[in-house]
């Protein structure tokens, strides 16, 4: 009942004790002091019902249309050569995303916590529409391996997004992010596939792209007056710049599997391929990085901010130009360049956004994710173009290229929108300025353990 009342478990003594701004600590909790804090709104009506009438839905939905594949080889080839590949994508999507946003000093809890969350129930919802055609013509949704894997590269889109908006909204809010994104991501991944034929693979691997205009848009649409000025809890220290690192050092690792995965095993030298780029990108980009960061510093150090985002510059353009890459110098070019364009990126957009378009980036995604998935696909285009023996052929997939770029920015802005719109609703409780970047605001301030028997 204290923390209620303006005390926190954690303060050394309560208010009346510390120097309440009334005179006398019972005139303040009646409510006669204009100076009393506000305390960011409970969401125990909002988002335990949304959560369990979501949860109870899709168990509905599994128990009457999914199963699980069932026509696999005897020998079990397929499941034992692509789990490790799930497994790795996994713990991208659960420990890379969780700790790579946990820089933030007040919201280390809310960045691993809310992230799993959105994550298990974004996947929940992809696997359902990505099997409606299925469902359509069977009868059934089969899950296998692949299709959680596939899940779980739509449900990156939205995480990447929600980098965009952290700290400046609640639990609520990122669970529809979460959904609505994977609804948009689904349906231009389908739009691309039926107008343009792009394989599902390079349609998939612009989730960096997708991503990062749905969070730039959906901030831009929920921005803060006050976000002009620095948010008071904004603050980021080693302690919790060392998690963040360990969180870009599990994608770092991890992102070969990632720009691999949905490669065809019966072609076994374009996944090798795949692999091999992948690192050699990352690896460059994470060397340049370092270089560039101790250039752009005024004292001529590494700022490890920074560079925890720009090392991942190169998978991101390597994978969104996999198809076309064929040979290392071309990954490492990639690799290279979307280094230095990252870590430029970092180092002046995201105040410029701030300061000209009302756009508050919190993760940097625009630098992040943006930029590298715009040059990787820029470099998809060049090398498609050099390997045409023609000019129709190369004028026709340019065409086709562009198409596919326009199409995907325009149903992530369209879907971004429409979800904006619908978190400025009051319904949602947004907290409030002082409760933005603070665990405080949806967590226990401490952990009780249970009394024990003398």
């Amino acid at each position: 009942m204290l923390v209620h009342l303006g005390w926190h478990p954690l303060s050394r003594a309560p208010p009346f004790e510390q120097g309440a701004t009334c005179s006398g600590w019972k005139r303040s909790v009646q409510g006669s002091c204009p100076m009393a804090p506000q305390y960011a709104p409970s969401l125990r009506s909002r988002l335990a019902p949304l959560l369990l009438f979501l949860q109870i839905g899709f168990v509905v939905i599994f128990a009457f249309c999914i199963e699980i594949e069932s026509n696999i080889k005897a020998d079990g080839t397929t499941f034992s050569s692509f789990y490790p590949e799930f497994q790795d994508v996994n713990a991208m999507v659960i420990l890379g995303f969780g700790f790579l946003c946990t820089f933030l000093v007040r919201y280390g809890y809310s960045a691993t916590g809310f992230n799993l969350l959105v994550a298990v129930m974004a996947i929940q919802w992809a696997i359902i529409l990505r099997g409606m055609e299925s469902w359509y013509y069977r009868g059934k949704i089969r899950v296998d391996l692949r299709s959680l894997v596939v899940a779980e590269m739509c449900t990156a889109s939205a995480l990447i997004s929600i980098g965009a908006v952290l700290g400046k909204t609640n639990p609520v809010h990122l669970v529809l992010i979460g959904l609505l994104e994977v609804s948009g991501f689904v349906l231009n991944e389908w739009l691309l596939q039926v107008l343009l034929k792009v394989p599902t693979e390079n349609s998939i691997m612009l989730l960096h792209v997708f991503g990062a205009f749905f969070g730039l848009t959906l901030t831009w649409i929920l921005f803060r007056e006050g976000s002009l000025q620095p948010f008071e809890k904004e603050k980021f220290d080693r302690q919790t710049g060392l998690f963040s690192m360990l969180g870009s050092l599990f994608l770092w690792m991890f992102w070969p599997s990632f720009n691999s995965v949905l490669v065809d095993n019966d072609f076994p030298w374009r996944k090798l391929g795949a692999v091999c780029s992948t690192y050699l990108a990352l690896a460059v980009s994470a060397v340049t990085a370092s270089a560039m960061s101790m250039l752009s510093s005024p004292r001529g150090k590494l700022n490890p901010i920074r560079m925890q985002s720009c090392i991942l510059a190169g998978g991101v353009a390597v994978g969104v130009s996999m198809s076309a890459v064929r040979q290392p110098w071309e990954a490492m070019t990639i690799g290279f360049t979307a280094a230095v364009v990252s870590t430029a990126g970092s180092q002046c957009l995201k105040t410029h956004m701030l300061l000209a378009f009302e756009c508050h980036d919190t993760c940097a995604v625009l630098s992040t994710h943006g930029l590298p998935g715009l040059l990787g696909w820029l470099a998809h285009l060049l090398l498609q173009i050099k390997a045409c023996d023609d000019h129709t052929t190369a004028i026709r997939f340019a065409v086709f290229h562009i198409c596919t770029l326009l199409l995907t920015i325009a149903v992530s802005l369209s879907m971004a929108v429409l979800t904006g719109f619908l978190l400025k609703w009051n319904l949602w409780r947004p907290p409030q300025d002082k409760k933005c970047f603070d665990d405080q605001a949806f967590w226990e301030p401490r952990l009780s353990l249970p009394s024990t028997p003398a």
